[in-house]
């Protein structure tokens, strides 16, 4: 008896030509957090992104926002700003310099951080003799931020950005690649991502030097010496030479794997815009997202479950939007300057399945399941 397969929300998406690099990483028994492929997939990015950026490609996009603190030297008793509406890799490492988050709510024409609210919790915080260290700004979903105003504040304040690009590799602000946006930017390549590298991300600085720093704390801190020798706190968190080989075959179709994620959504949008249930984030004018994953707002908690309910009982997964960091557990005790968006945000929302590689027929199933969601 032929059973349906699972639909992922977001599965990796191999191109064909990954194994060749990884094959000659063995064939040159370069298996190693260095090696030839390493500086390839730095220097493919680097293309990519434009903007005349440097990069280190690490073992994962928090790793690269846990560097991003220490090269901005946060440390203990610091605060910084995040925004609330994300996954907690945004806000862990602040956690890990022994700083404190201060979180920051959404706006509605995006979903990202609120320019008004960031203004407030600053002056809030200066006002207090607390100026906050840094800022985290995340492109939620593949939406770009309004990048503009957050850096217009940044720079009155002068308080460097960190811009969380885990989930938005591929997206556009005013032509612009997001992760070339702010002071340092950070990338993903975890399995669920546009490009994957198994696990893996990077760091995106504005200068050579800055990079170079970045590699260094993350081999350990080993100073040049021709024994083993060190004067600061190093990670182990560099990307492996097999690794960047999956990246830089990634790299090959990453123009294929945004244009089928955005198909998707067109997909979504025109087949369901028509219930007055269900509400799509639309792009602003200037903003291009990679539509990493197709969300909708529902008009109820109940509307959601159901939709999602439904899907699940044909073995399709779904998943509520972020729970805000400033509602989780972990952070409950956290300061937050909040409006309530995220909040109804989580309440109401849906991840739809999203991969590149979902067929028509994966599509259209989709679709169905949610047309039989009671009331809808």
């Amino acid at each position: 008896m032929l059973t349906k397969t699972k639909i992922y929300l977001s599965s990796p998406h191999m191109g064909g030509t990954e194994q060749k690099f990884v094959a000659d990483a063995f064939d040159t028994n370069w298996i190693a957090p260095l090696g030839p492929h390493v500086d390839g997939f730095e220097n493919d990015l680097r293309r990519y992104l434009g903007n005349d950026k440097h990069v280190a490609v690490l073992s994962s996009g928090t790793a690269a926002i846990h560097l991003a603190l220490q090269l901005l030297n946060v440390s203990n008793g610091d605060e910084v700003l995040c925004q609330s509406f994300t996954f907690s890799a945004s806000a862990n490492p602040i956690l890990y310099q022994g700083a404190t988050p201060v979180f920051i709510d959404s706006e509605p024409d995006t979903w990202n951080m609120s320019p008004e609210l960031l203004e407030i919790a600053i002056k809030d915080r200066i006002e207090k003799h607390k100026k906050p260290k840094a800022i985290i700004a995340v492109h939620l979903y593949g939406m770009p931020y309004k990048a503009n105003e957050i850096n217009v504040i940044a720079r009155k304040y002068e308080i460097p950005v960190i811009e969380d690009s885990a989930e938005a590799l591929g997206s556009t602000y005013f032509n612009q690649n997001c992760a070339t946006l702010s002071d340092i930017g950070i990338l993903s390549f975890n399995g669920n991502k546009i490009i994957t590298t198994s696990g893996g991300g990077a760091l995106i600085a504005n200068t050579q030097s800055l990079k170079e720093k970045a590699v260094f704390l993350s081999t350990q801190a080993r100073d040049n010496a021709p024994h083993y020798e060190h004067s600061s706190i190093g990670y182990n968190y560099r990307m492996s030479n097999v690794l960047a080989g999956i990246g830089r075959g990634q790299m090959e179709v990453i123009d294929d794997r945004v244009n089928a994620r955005r198909q998707n959504f067109e997909f979504y949008k025109k087949n369901l815009s028509q219930f007055n249930s269900i509400e799509f984030l639309q792009e602003p004018q200037g903003f291009v997202s990679n539509r990493w994953i197709t969300c909708i707002k529902t008009d109820s908690f109940e509307t959601r479950e159901q939709i999602r309910l439904t899907l699940s009982e044909d073995d399709i997964e779904s998943r509520p939007l972020w729970k805000p960091m400033h509602m989780q557990p972990i952070f409950k005790d956290c300061l937050h300057f909040t409006n309530g968006i995220s909040e109804d945000l989580f309440d109401k929302g849906l991840c739809l399945p999203s991969g590149s590689n979902l067929s028509q027929d994966d599509l259209d199933r989709i679709l169905n399941n949610i047309l039989k969601t009671p009331n809808l």
